[in-house]
C-alpha cells in the first residue's frame, strides 16, 4: 500500500518498518545507556584538570522543577508548588559551580551557557541574577557569549523577563507543543496562544531577541489541520528557530505517559504526513529545514552553520556551538570533557548529598575509544547534514573506512529500500526519507541491538 506525501509516493510498509523501531535520537554517541559506574568522579576530576586553559567551553545548568506535570514529558523533573525546594537546590547548584571552578584552569573561557530543565524560568529574578553573577566570577564569560534559557510561558513574569535581560541572556526557548485545545487537554498542558505571544513580547522588550519555539508531533488527537494551524500561529511570532520534536511513547518506562490515551495516538503514516505538512508550512513562512527536526530563519546561527557544514549535534540537540567541552551542573546533567562523558546523579537527593559533602556528584560515565570517535563523527554528520563522507571522516582520524562499512550491516537493507544512496563511500539520505535518518545513523551504532529492525 502506498500514499502520497510531500509529492513522493511512500510505502506504508517502509514507514512502519523504520518509524516504529525504538531508536536513539543520537544527541550523543555512545548513548547514556552505555555509561558505566566504573567511570566516576575521579576520572571526571582528572579530565577537568587537564582542560586546555585557552580553549573555550560551554556550560549547561539543569533546573529540574515544574509547576505541573506534562503527561508526555520524558525528563526527570519534580513538581513543586512552593519555592523552598528550588531555593535549596540553587544553593547546592552554586556550591557545585564553586567545586568545578576549583578543578579547571583559571580563568577558563566560556562561549555558551544554557539553562535547561524542567522549567529554569521558575527561578526567581534575584536568584537567577545571583547564579549568573557567580558564573561570571568563576569563569571567563566572553562578551559575545550565547546565554540561553528554557521558558514555560504559562508561569513567565515581566519581572523574570527583566532579570533575563539584565543578566545578558541572548536566547530563550519557549515550550509550546501545540495550540490545539483538544490536544492540550489530552497531554495536561493547557496554554493559550495569547500566553505565548505575551511571553515573546516580554522577552523582546528586554533585549532577548533570539526566540526558539518548541512544537511536538505524534500527540493524541493531532490532525494535519491542527498541526498546520499550530505551525502557522508559531511562525507568525517570527521566532529565530523552531524545534518540531516527535513524541516518544514509552509508558513502560515513564509512568506519567500512562495517562495518555494510546488509542488516540497517530500511527506512523499519520505522523509522517503531519511532519511533512508542518515542514511545508514553515518553509512557506521562510524557514529552512535543519537536520531531523529543526527549522531556522536564513540568518539564524543554525541555518548559517548548516550552510557552511558546521552544524553540530550534542546533548542539547542541534547547535552551532563549536566547543569540544561541555560542563554540566545540576542533577542528571551530562558533561563532555576530554575524551569522555560524565553524568551527575539523576535524582536530586543523592546529587545534593554529594555536593554538600564537598564531592563531585558524578555517578557514571564513558571513556571514548578511537573507534567511538569515528562512529560519533559519522553519526553526527548524518544527523546534521543527512549525508556523511565516510572515507573523508576516516582519513581525518587515521582509520580504515572498510571496517566501518563492513560492520554497518543495516546499510544494504537501507539502500535496497531506497532510504539511502551510496556512492564511493558517500552516504546520502533521500529527501523523502529524512524522517528515517535515525535508522541510517543506527547502522553505525555497534551497541544497538541488531534485532531492533
Amino acid at each position: 500500500m502506498a500514499f502520497n506525501i510531500g509529492g513522493y509516493a511512500l510505502q506504508t510498509s517502509i514507514l512502519t518498518k523504520y518509524c516504529k523501531a525504538r531508536l536513539p535520537w543520537y544527541t550523543i554517541y555512545p548513548t547514556v545507556s552505555e555509561f558505566s559506574t566504573e567511570v566516576g568522579a575521579k576520572a571526571y576530576e582528572e579530565c577537568l584538570r587537564d582542560l586546555p586553559a585557552e580553549d573555550p567551553v560551554s556550560l549547561y545548568l539543569h533546573i529540574p522543577f515544574c509547576r505541573s506535570l506534562c503527561w508526555y514529558c520524558g525528563f526527570p523533573t519534580t513538581i513543586v508548588r512552593r519555592d523552598a525546594p528550588i531555593l535549596k537546590y540553587l544553593a547546592v547548584l552554586r556550591d557545585e559551580i564553586r567545586l568545578i571552578s576549583e578543578q579547571v584552569p583559571q580563568p577558563l573561557p566560556v562561549s555558551d551557557v544554557h539553562f535547561g530543565g524542567g522549567t529554569p524560568s521558575l527561578i526567581g529574578p534575584a536568584e537567577f541574577l545571583a547564579v549568573t553573577e557567580l558564573l561570571g566570577r568563576s569563569f571567563a564569560l566572553s562578551k559575545t557569549a550565547t546565554v540561553a534559557v528554557e521558558i514555560d510561558p504559562r508561569t513567565f513574569t515581566a519581572e523574570m523577563a527583566e532579570a533575563l535581560g539584565a543578566a545578558g541572556v541572548t536566547r530563550a526557548s519557549l515550550g509550546v507543543q501545540t495550540f490545539d485545545p483538544i490536544v492540550q487537554k489530552e497531554i495536561n498542558r493547557v496554554q493559550s496562544e495569547a500566553q505565548t505571544v505575551a511571553a515573546v513580547e516580554k522577552l523582546r522588550q528586554h533585549g532577548v531577541s533570539r526566540i526558539n519555539l518548541d512544537l511536538m508531533l505524534g500527540l493524541p488527537h493531532q490532525t494535519v489541520q491542527s498541526c498546520v494551524e499550530t505551525a502557522t500561529a508559531a511562525a507568525a511570532m517570527r521566532p529565530s528557530r523552531l524545534a518540531v520534536f516527535g513524541y516518544a511513547h514509552i509508558p513502560s518506562l515513564l509512568k506519567n505517559q500512562r495517562l495518555i490515551n494510546e488509542a488516540a495516538l497517530p500511527d506512523s503514516a499519520s505522523r509522517a504526513e503531519h511532519a511533512v505538512a508542518v515542514a511545508d508550512t514553515l518553509a512557506a513562512a521562510g524557514y529552512r529545514e535543519i537536520g531531523l527536526d529543526h527549522f531556522a530563519l536564513p540568518d539564524d546561527e543554525l541555518a548559517l552553520a548548516q550552510k557552511s557544514g558546521r552544524l553540530r549535534r550534542n546533548s542539547l540537540g542541534y547547535s552551532s556551538d563549536s566547543c569540544k567541552t561541555l560542563i554540566g551542573f545540576g542533577a542528571s546533567a551530562i558533561s563532555r570533557v576530554g575524551e569522555g562523558y560524565f553524568q551527575n546523579e539523576v535524582m536530586r537527593h543523592p546529587y545534593t548529598r554529594h555536593i554538600e559533602a564537598g564531592h563531585l556528584a558524578t555517578s557514571k560515565g564513558y571513556r571514548l575509544t578511537d573507534e567511538d570517535r569515528v562512529r560519533a563523527a559519522i553519526i553526527e554528520r548524518l544527523m546534521s547534514d543527512l549525508e556523511a563522507d565516510v572515507p573523508a571522516i576516516c582519513a581525518a582520524q587515521g582509520s580504515d573506512p572498510s571496517h566501518f562499512f563492513d560492520s554497518a550491516e543495516r546499510l544494504a537493507m537501507l539502500a535496497e529500500d531506497g532510504i539511502v544512496d551510496i556512492e564511493e563511500g558517500l552516504i546520502r539520505v533521500r529527501q523523502e526519507h529524512r524522517y528515517a535518518i535515525r535508522a541510517v545513523a543506527a547502522a553505525f551504532d555497534t551497541f544497538l541491538d541488531r534485532v531492533a529492525l
